[in-house]
């Protein structure tokens, strides 16, 4: 009996077993319950997924590419331990300064010299290496360090802080420097493998493997964020040195990584690059294309306001006068979406596509006004980012029966809730439990149209409320500081 069991037992196992290896797909039923099938990838036409066998032989073709690159910075203050007790966390002086400066004044006034490592890859065979900014940024002392331990010092042919890229030159005679290939971000898939060499903490020619974990990351570091992440290992030291495909090429630069994360790496894609790189070697800056307009994304409620079949596109929140757009007839509320023939789908990527095209250069908007679509043909200027408008008007306060207590915009009360919104009238009062209230209106949004009609004043805002009646729909267009412009739906 006790073998009889043991034998049920296992004959138990073996069919719980066989059920796993079938869910795994290493074995297939043939449906007949007679017998098991090898799976697809089983037989010799098929490959099996599995890990690549080896890295080393793409490590020892790229190796020779990428380079250790070493700085100093020359800062003043004593030092690090000096620099440490001068200011307290946040910024603020602290009030043991004076005892520092009287008892270590000349210490503390002697130059530093602050060593940092980073990475990079060569480009061409006179030299030109190509890293991140941050690596190099205010740097006295460039020196590049090859795989075969020859060392060069290099200078900075340009730099562009929004991308975080630079570029340099190796100072040699030499015009047969070992070439990586630039590949193809753009083809980049999800879970595709990805390679990492560079120098992390200072290690030289070190290898990492591991798979792209996302695209088109936002990481905040500037308007030009989409970044490749990954879980290849990327440590400091990293920083510059190239992110490669399986076929040695190099897809982006590793620049960043999360802290507190472990497996989480950020690399600039390489078609992003491409474009900065050829213009600092050309003429040792970037120069970016500039609309005149200040812009945000198309939520669901301002597509419905404005009769959108999507929320695709970019919509213009203002346009600054005399710049391009102005010129070319756009307007504040039309919402763009194409630019040379390719689909805009956020601001984002219309800063990006405006960025990449020559000053001078003319350019195709297509947009929606009022539900008819226009098209506008835009002479591209150079980038300016301190342009605004400004306007102002006399102040009025009046309350309603939505429970709102608003006012004329004026240069007291923009200084006052620190807002460069110059039309529109501003909510200063929201009566609690009123309608308003309830459907989210705060003190400090800015109303700028009531069921379409454009509000200029408290006048204009007051007549629209009287041409809805009782129980009737309110839209309130409105702009909110930080938040951008949103569509607030009630009931009069």
């Amino acid at each position: 009996m006790v073998f009889e069991r043991e034998q049920s037992v296992n004959g138990y196992a073996v069919a719980a077993l066989l059920t796993v290896m079938t869910l795994a797909g290493l074995v297939i039923s043939d449906g007949s319950g007679g017998g098991l099938t090898p799976p697809a990838w089983a037989s010799s036409s098929v490959e099996p997924p599995m890990v690549p066998a080896s890295f080393s032989q793409l490590a020892e073709a790229v190796g020779p590419t990428v380079v250790n690159i070493r700085t100093v910075k020359t800062l003043k203050g004593g030092g690090p331990v000096f620099r440490h007790f001068q200011r307290e966390p946040g910024g603020r002086e602290n009030p043991f300064n004076e005892f520092f400066e009287r008892f270590f004044g000349d210490e503390m006034q002697r130059e530093f010299k602050q060593p940092s490592l980073g990475s990079g890859f060569i480009i061409d065979k006179v030299g030109h290496v190509v890293t991140n900014n941050h690596v190099i940024e205010d740097a006295d002392q460039i020196k590049v360090k090859l795989d075969d331990e020859n060392e060069f010092d290099a200078q900075v042919i340009g730099r562009d802080p929004s991308t975080d890229l630079a570029l340099l030159k190796i100072k040699s005679n030499s015009h047969d420097f070992p070439v990586v290939k630039l590949g193809d971000s753009a083809q980049l898939k999800v879970g595709q493998w990805v390679v990492a060499i560079g120098s992390p903490f200072g290690l030289e020619r070190t290898v990492t493997a591991g798979i792209v974990s996302a695209k088109g990351r936002v990481i905040g570091s500037g308007p030009y964020d989409d970044f490749i992440q990954t879980d290849a290992s990327i440590n400091p030291g990293n920083s510059g040195g190239p992110l490669l495909n399986l076929q040695g090429e190099v897809v982006g630069i590793n620049t960043a990584i999360i802290a507190s994360g472990q497996g989480i790496g950020f690399a600039i894609p390489i078609n992003l690059a491409k474009g900065v790189i050829a213009q600092l070697k050309a003429g040792g800056e970037v120069t970016r294309g500039w609309l005149g307009v200040a812009i945000q994304d198309v939520n669901q409620e301002m597509a419905e306001y404005y009769g959108i079949e999507t929320k695709k596109g970019v919509f213009v929140a203002d346009v600054f006068k005399g710049d391009p757009a102005d010129a070319a007839g756009i307007k504040p509320k039309d919402i763009i979406v194409e630019v040379n023939g390719q689909k805009v789908e956020s601001t984002r990527q219309l800063t990006s596509l405006v960025a990449a095209i020559p000053v001078g250069q003319s350019a195709k908007l297509k947009v929606i006004r009022d539900g008819q679509t226009k098209t506008f043909n835009v002479k591209i200027a150079k980038r300016d980012d301190g342009k605004v408008a400004a306007r102002s008007e006399t102040p009025e306060k009046r309350e309603d029966q939505l429970g709102l207590r608003v006012s004329g915009l004026t240069p007291e009360i923009a200084q006052r809730f620190n807002i460069r919104e110059a039309s529109g009238v501003i909510v200063i009062d929201v009566q609690s439990g009123s309608q308003a209230d309830e459907a989210g209106v705060r003190v400090g949004d800015i109303i700028k149209e009531v069921n379409h009609q454009a509000v200029e004043s408290v006048k204009n805002y007051s007549e629209a409320l009287k041409k809805i009646s009782k129980d009737g729909a309110v839209n309130l267009f409105i702009w909110r500081k930080n938040a951008g412009f949103l569509v607030i739906k009630l009931k009069k």
